[in-house]
Parts: C-alpha cells; sequence; structure tokens
C-alpha cells in the first residue's frame, strides 16, 4: 500500500534529496572519496553535495535550471575528494531534464552529451597518450550521455502512450456521437411510423364522431359509428403492426413486412370510406423498399391531411416514376371548411419533410392557385431512384389507377 507521504511527486523529488545528501554525508564520514590529491579537502566536498541535494527538488518544475546549477556543482566536485552521491544525483538530474523539460531540451540534451562524451574521449587520450584516458570517455558517457539517452527514451514512450490514450478517448467519443445519432435517428424513425399509421384513423375518428354528436339524426349517427369502429380496428391493427417493427426489423434495415405501393388502392378506398372524394393515379415500375415506403407514407399522410382540413371536393393523388425519380403528387381543395375539422400539430408535414430528405429528394408542400380561380392545396415529392434496380412500367389496374 503506498505511503500518502510519497503520492506526490513533489514530495518524491524532495525524498530523492534528502537521501542523496544523507548518503552523500555518510560516505563521506566513512572517508570515502572518489579522487585524491584535490586542492580543497576536508568539508568542502559537503558543498558540492548539498547544492546537488538542493536541485532534486526542482528536477520536476524547472528541470533545465537544476541540470544548470548540477553541472556547476558537478565541476566544482572535481576539486574536491569526491563525492559519488554527488554523481549519482547529477545524474538523475540529466534524466529528467530530458524527461520533464521543453521538447526542444529534450532534443538537445542527448546530441549536446553526446558531442562531450566524444570531444572528452579524443581530447583526453590525445592528452595523455595511454590507453587508460579512454576511461574517462567511458565515465563521461555514463555520467552524462546514458542518463539523457534513457530519459529521451523515456519520454518517447511516455508521449507514444498518451497519443494512443488520446486516440482510444476520440474514438470512444466519435463511438458514443454515433450511437447517439443511431437512437436519435431510430427514434425519428419511430415517430414518423407512429405518426403516419395512426394519425389518418384516430383523425376519421374524431371528424366522425364530432358529426355524430353535433347531428341529431339517428342514422347519420349510425353510419358516424360504422366508420369510427372500422377506424379504430384499423389503428388496432396498425399499432400492434408497430409493436411487431419494433420487435423484430428486416435484415435490410427496413421495417419488416412494409407497406407497398400496391396498397395505395386500399390507402384510397379507405379514405373513400371516410368521406374524402378521391381519385389515384399510378403508373410505376420496380423501385427500392425505402423509396416505395417513403412515397407510401406521403400519400398516406397528405390524405389525412385532406381529410382533416381540405375543403369539399375532389382529391387527386398521382404516383409516377420518370427521369430516375418515382413523383409522388396529391392535391386537395383548400380554403374555409363547413363542418367538423382535427386538430393538427404540423408533424405530418415534418416527417413528410425527412422521409424525402433520407432518400435525397425533395419535398414540396403549400397552397397555389387553381385553374377555376380558387386554391389548392399540393403536395409534390421527388424520391430518387436508383438507376440499378429494373425498371418496369405496368398501366394502372382496376379500383387503383385512374378517376374512381
Amino acid at each position: 500500500m503506498p505511503v500518502p507521504f510519497l503520492r506526490s511527486p513533489r514530495r518524491q523529488d524532495v525524498l530523492i534529496g534528502v537521501a542523496g545528501l544523507v548518503g552523500g554525508v555518510l560516505l563521506w564520514a566513512a572517508g570515502l572519496h572518489t579522487q585524491g590529491g584535490r586542492p580543497f579537502g576536508g568539508a568542502w566536498i559537503l558543498v558540492p553535495l548539498c547544492v546537488m541535494a538542493a536541485m532534486e527538488p526542482l528536477r520536476r518544475t524547472r528541470p533545465q535550471l537544476a541540470l544548470l546549477v548540477g553541472t556547476a556543482a558537478l565541476v566544482a566536485d572535481q576539486f574536491t575528494l569526491g563525492n559519488i552521491a554527488t554523481v549519482v544525483m547529477f545524474t538523475d538530474l540529466m534524466y529528467a531534464a530530458v524527461l520533464y523539460g521543453t521538447p526542444a531540451a529534450a532534443r538537445r540534451i542527448p546530441i549536446v552529451t553526446l558531442l562531450i562524451t566524444v570531444a572528452a574521449t579524443i581530447g583526453f587520450a590525445a592528452w595523455l597518450r595511454v590507453p587508460e584516458a579512454l576511461l574517462i570517455g567511458v565515465v563521461t558517457a555514463v555520467v552524462a550521455f546514458a542518463p539523457a539517452t534513457t530519459g529521451a527514451l523515456v519520454r518517447n514512450h511516455r508521449d507514444a502512450a498518451e497519443a494512443a490514450g488520446l486516440r482510444a478517448e476520440q474514438t470512444a467519443l466519435l463511438a458514443e456521437m454515433d450511437r447517439t445519432q443511431a437512437v436519435t435517428a431510430e427514434r425519428a424513425r419511430m415517430a414518423r411510423e407512429l405518426h403516419d399509421m395512426v394519425a389518418n384513423h384516430l383523425s376519421a375518428i374524431a371528424i366522425h364522431s364530432t358529426a355524430a354528436l353535433s347531428l341529431d339524426d339517428p342514422r347519420t349517427t349510425r353510419d358516424a359509428l360504422g366508420v369510427i369502429r372500422e377506424n379504430s380496428v384499423e389503428g388496432l391493427a396498425e399499432m400492434r403492426r408497430l409493436i411487431g417493427i419494433l420487435r423484430a426489423s428486416g435484415d435490410d434495415g427496413e421495417p419488416a413486412a412494409a407497406p407497398t405501393l400496391d396498397g395505395l388502392g386500399a390507402l384510397v378506398t379507405a379514405a373513400r370510406t371516410n368521406g374524402l372524394d378521391v381519385t389515384l393515379e399510378a403508373v410505376h415500375g420496380a423501385v427500392p423498399a425505402p423509396v416505395e415506403l417513403a412515397a407510401y407514407r406521403i400519400v398516406q399522410e397528405s390524405l389525412t391531411n385532406a381529410l382533416k382540413h381540405a375543403s369539399p371536393g375532389l382529391v387527386t393523388v398521382a404516383v409516377a416514376q420518370r427521369d430516375g425519380a418515382l413523383t409522388v403528387r396529391v392535391v386537395s381543395p383548400y380554403g374555409d371548411r363547413d363542418g367538423p375539422r382535427a386538430p393538427g400539430s404540423g408533424a405530418g408535414l415534418i416527417g413528410m419533410r425527412e422521409r424525402a430528405a433520407l432518400l435525397h429528394g425533395t419535398f414540396e408542400a403549400g397552397p397555389e392557385p387553381a385553374p377555376d380561380g380558387g386554391k389548392v392545396w399540393r403536395v409534390a415529392a421527388a424520391l430518387p431512384v436508383d438507376p440499378a434496380d429494373p425498371t418496369r412500367n405496368r398501366t394502372p389496374t382496376p379500383g387503383q389507377g385512374g378517376p374512381a
């Protein structure tokens, strides 16, 4: 278990200095020296020792200053009898200067110590002209170059570990962002599916229940209750289907058993049952499932909006495939409406726009002048179709294409 005093790097450095000072004093008291015949003997050996020990607490915070003063103390030690503790602490200051110093100092110090080592070896060998002079170069390398090189290696490993940790954090952050975006996209998809599946049935229920309450006519009330029951059953079936989608999706990422354009006829029939005067014209080839689902939902939501907000009159639905895109166009009368109206929140338009945007298509919705001088509400979407998909034109089938 770590000692609390040693947990702080500052305290560790102070302890290193104290240990070096105590060790050096004990060596001096025992009469153990590294050299002899120097001009300053006796207690002068303690001066460089104390200076070197005083620099140890600065090895992390001011490493270059500590090395500079420590170098001066080592030079002064050469004029005394010498203490091995002073030399050992100098090697630690050299190591710390490279490890904790600036990047520029970490690059320069190993090069400088290498040059000093080479110069000392060649210079003393040429001056003394004895093989033993080479040992001076070895000692210089051990005292200066080896600690500097060790510090550079440790620093490189530390920087590499920090870079790897930073990359791991960035990867984890990106993964979390991807997860959040995936959850948000899935929630938006579920919201669109829920709205498009159930909104039309609930809108019909709201309108017909309001009519049944406002008209004191048994036959009208009975017809309205029949429509309400039919939409309630269909809405419940759609909710069960949505639950099935949430429990198990297809392999291609689209909802299992997603509606297709072949179901537009049944969709229009249901809209007529709810009181809309609607026609359908659909001429298209084979299209990808995502495009087919988006087109179906846009038509479904457009009919729901027409049921809730359109004025009396004909609603036209046209689906066609041309120029590499599947176009959807729904036009309904626009103006003041007599009779019950279901509330709207605008989520339908948002959902249709999102569906088109997800397929890199276009979507427009809004009022425009009609040929008869009035106004109509037009919904238009163009959904790109993959040109690699096979296309075949098919003519409208009874109950599905053409005016009805």
